[in-house]
């Protein structure tokens, strides 16, 4: 694999995060010190930031790229399907005995 720059960017920002934590935990830097505290804070913040959407893209595009997929319904997403569709065959015919009974079971369409 060939390293880009953008690569080699990443690493040396990975590992100065690195050294900071390691300096912390040898007491080299002390978490006291509230202006270096504050900046090593940001720093870590904004990588940790920037890291986050660019995996929350990998994993949009993953979802997405799942969704969109010509592979169809999973046996899951079909049993769910069938048993939707029989619930609204007994629904309509609970309708239907209701009606013959002369019985109002009111608006059942709605959202729950």
């Amino acid at each position: 694999m060939r390293l880009t720059r953008w690569m080699l960017l990443w690493l040396l920002v990975v590992a100065a995060l690195i050294v900071v934590e390691v300096a912390i935990v040898a007491g080299y830097i002390r978490p006291t010190d509230l202006v270096g505290s504050f900046f090593t804070f940001v720093f870590a913040l904004l990588v940790i930031s920037i890291l986050s959407m660019i995996g929350a893209v990998f994993v949009g595009i993953f979802v997405s790229h799942r969704i969109l997929s010509a592979k169809g319904f999973t046996p899951f997403e079909q049993e769910m399907l069938r048993m939707r569709q029989e619930v609204r065959d007994l629904s309509e015919r609970v309708e239907q005995i209701g009606t013959k009974l002369g019985l109002t079971l009111g608006n059942r369409k709605r959202e729950p």
